[in-house]
């Protein structure tokens, strides 16, 4: 059973999601590839080498893909499989997700019930889920009898109702495991998995499938089935029922196809008949190494089995009509975990596309992905993202479950790393962006802000992060190696540090990198907690909010207790019918909070910031249905923002420290500094309550978005005449207008006129 807070948390996501059925929302389908390096698709390198007549894979399905889409020259995953995963499924970064490395034990506590993951998401938002693959986690690693170890790490305790898959990534190092994890199950099973046999038996030779002979069809095709083989026919059969289910009854699907392809071992594809038939005119082909041949052919592949299954988006009744056709509004992605690894393919076919590093490497050849995403419907001729083009905008695996919450019409967790992509994706709206990306490799942590990147040691003699041009007169720090320094855009290679010529651009960058988290211990992750605390109750107090505990099976993998920090993900949310409030008058830190009352009983509940406290959340601050924020005086500080959903009020004055976004209410009481940017939805308020003539202010030092509706009251001392001028709000830049009508307000009988600089609001009494 989940806790109370991941309860809360589920029905979050439901009461959000059930509006999003009013709006048509995309189908989802993930490719998923093991260990495929940045340049083995055709932009980012292969149609380059074809061009020149060398060796090239070949990969006719991405190419067509990304020919309709955008390959994301930029992406990110991470450096080995189980910390991909986990930040792919989760939303963290490696600093704050339980698997920051592949441990063996990642199998039995990586994923906790608490963690809210792609199919918790979108199956409490209406979708239909399926997982098929290498998922890693939950079950041991014994090849002829595993068991399952955690039932709080399966996919199907985390919303995936159709389920093939390997639970630990040691039992997926072999493509013939005698046995695959499936669900539903046909009786009662722990965790509602089961283990079936792997055989391809039901689909060889029958007429039923006719995409299998493409996938060398054979009578000497092995008892034991290669088991992507067997992953790609079951993600066929979902997307063939769900899409006819989708076009009866609108209920989208969420798809993702996992595969282990082209993981090691390479030659084990080699006891498939037919194996290498698709190069069989290629002249290049017998002059390449062993492993070279091996891997090119697993890729090439999968590639046909991503074919058949984007052919069914077309035909879903295989009738050769495309009028019931569901690729229009299907959201296609092709991503790797990792980069590729060496050895023969990665020079023969220059795999990483010249990046420097492989899978492991804190470098760009262990961390860039290549990703492809199609979209036909959203994804055309616009300006941001053209079909056919590539974009280098940076984003990492972690934005995908928040992009995929926008999509669906539901919200993720409260202040993960990853950043949605949905505005991006759509051309409309306004795309967030994070400041930096965090990786880990072992002993290394990298930050990549925009073209620089900073490589770090996490301490201890562990060799040099790169080579400084100035190393020569340089003395070497015995305990720790220097940080280097990178610019991706001149030297995607990493071959020029730049470190020594740049130390106050290292000293930022490392200070931030620092605070990520990247060098607490294996197994460090963040916690989740809940206000406990009665009316007038101190935020900072211990004793006011729940402990945290991790445990199975008698073994506690993690405890967590004591006053809020800044790996806490908490939730600050009135059950009761009495409104509650809970005050901070020091510095109190958070990763993440969400402020939310109880908007059945109209309970409120606040946080008050007193005059001279400082409120940090790392990440993000939300302030949900009837949740208030109350600054008097005081300050609220984040890398990134503070997000006032609808339902949800800040008010006071005092400082913000961050970028605001609101799509409630805001409420402006006194001299109000942001920091950041000011950004405002349709259907928001700002309210100036109590205007005097000397200034009640909103002190913006960047960009505002104005598009909400502007309130004013008076307070009871203002005095005015005809054509007095008040100026309520500055910035930087100013865009947008009040939704007022006729630029009018009026406030207690005083009619203001509403008047438009590209620096200043300014009210002109009537």
């Amino acid at each position: 059973m989940k806790n109370q807070l991941f309860a809360m948390a589920f029905l979050t996501v439901f009461f959000l999601s059930r509006c999003a059925w009013c709006a048509p929302r995309p189908n989802i389908l993930y490719f998923y590839v093991d260990d495929m390096g940045w340049g083995a698709i055709g932009p980012n390198g292969q149609a380059a080498r074809k061009a020149a007549d060398k060796p090239y894979v070949q990969t006719p399905t991405l190419d067509k893909l990304a020919a309709a889409g955008v390959n994301f020259s930029r992406f990110y995953g991470a450096t080995v499989c189980s910390p991909a995963r986990s930040s792919q499924q989760t939303g963290f970064h490696q600093g704050h997700t339980f698997a920051d490395r592949n441990d063996p034990n990642n199998a039995k506590k990586a994923m906790r019930a608490d963690d809210i993951l792609m199919g918790d998401a979108l199956a409490a938002a209406g979708y239909v889920t399926g997982y098929w693959g290498k998922w890693g986690y939950g079950g041991s690693a014994s090849k002829q009898n595993p068991v399952i170890d955690n039932v709080q790490t399966l996919p199907t305790s985390h919303g995936y109702k159709h389920v093939l898959a390997e639970l630990h990534h040691i039992r997926a190092h072999t493509f013939f495991q005698p046995t695959l994890w499936s669900a539903p199950a046909r009786a009662a099973a722990i965790g509602g998995v089961e283990l079936i046999p792997n055989s391809m038996k039901p689909f060889i030779n029958n007429p039923q499938y006719p995409e299998f002979p493409s996938n060398h069809n054979h009578p000497q095709y092995p008892a034991t089935a290669y088991c992507d083989d067997l992953y790609a026919f079951a993600a066929l059969e979902f997307v063939r029922a769900q899409a006819r289910h989708y076009n009866k009854t609108g209920q989208p699907f969420f798809g993702l196809l996992a595969v282990q392809i082209p993981h090691a071992p390479f030659a084990e594809i080699t006891k498939l008949p037919g194996w290498d038939s698709a190069y069989a005119g290629d002249p290049h082909f017998p002059t390449l190494a062993a492993q070279s041949k091996q891997w090119a052919a697993m890729v090439t592949r999968i590639d046909a089995h991503f074919g058949n299954i984007l052919a069914v988006l077309e035909d879903p009744n295989g009738d050769g009509n495309n009028s019931d056709s569901v690729a229009d509004n299907t959201l296609v992605i092709f991503q790797s975990d990792n980069g590729g690894p060496g050895g023969s393919s990665c020079k023969e076919y220059d795999a990483n596309g010249g990046l420097r590093g492989n899978k492991g490497s804190i470098y760009e050849g262990g961390i860039r992905v290549p990703t492809i995403m199609r979209w036909p419907a959203k994804i055309t001729g616009r300006s941001e993202l053209r079909a056919g083009t590539s974009s280098d905008m940076v984003f990492d695996v972690s934005d995908l479950l928040p992009t995929f919450c926008e999509l669906a019409g539901a919200t993720p967790t409260v202040g993960l790393d990853g950043v949605s992509l949905a505005p991006t994706i759509l051309g409309s709206g306004h795309q967030r962006t994070r400041e930096f990306l965090i990786h880990e490799a072992g002993n290394y942590g990298s930050i990549t802000r925009g073209r620089y990147k900073l490589i770090r040691s996490k301490g201890g003699r562990s060799g040099k992060a790169g080579k400084s041009r100035r190393s020569k007169t340089r003395k070497e720090n015995t305990s720790r190696p220097a940080p280097a320094l990178y610019d991706l855009v001149t030297d995607h290679a990493e071959t020029d540090n730049i470190a020594e010529a740049n130390p106050a651009l290292v000293q930022e960058l490392e200070a931030l990198l620092l605070g990520e988290r990247i060098t607490e211990p294996a197994g460090f992750a963040n916690t989740y907690h809940r206000w406990t605390g009665t009316n007038g109750a101190d935020a900072a107090d211990a004793n006011n909010w729940s402990d945290y505990v991790y445990a199975n099976a008698g073994d506690t993998y993690m405890a967590d207790a004591g006053a809020p920090r800044a790996s806490w993900t908490a939730h600050m949310q009135n059950t009761a019918d009495k409104a509650n409030s809970a005050r901070a008058g020091s510095v109190i830190e958070f990763l993440g909070l969400e402020i939310r009352g109880n908007i059945e009983s109209d309970a409120a509940q606040e946080l008050v910031v007193a005059a001279g406290a400082r409120l940090t959340c790392r990440n993000e601050l939300r302030v949900a249905g009837q949740g208030i924020l109350t600054l008097e005086g005081g300050t609220f500080s984040s890398l990134r923002w503070v997000d006032v959903i609808k339902g949800g009020t800040v008010r006071g004055q005092g400082s913000v420290e961050a970028s605001f976004y609101n799509a409630g209410s805001t409420e402006v009481t006194g001299v109000f500094n942001i920091s950041g940017r000011y950004h405002e939805q349709p259907g928001s308020t700002l309210h100036f309550a109590a205007l005097r003539a000397d200034g009640t202010r909103l002190l913006v030092d960047r960009d505002v978005q104005l598009a909400g509706a502007l309130r004013v009251t008076v307070a009871k001392e203002f005095k005015s005449v005809s054509g007095d001028k008040i100026t309520i709000l500055t910035a930087g830049n100013i865009k947008g207008t009040f939704a007022n009508a006729g630029n009018l307000v009026n406030a207690n009988g005083t009619c203001f006129n509403i008047s438009y600089s590209d620096k200043a609001v300014t009210l002109i009494v009537q």
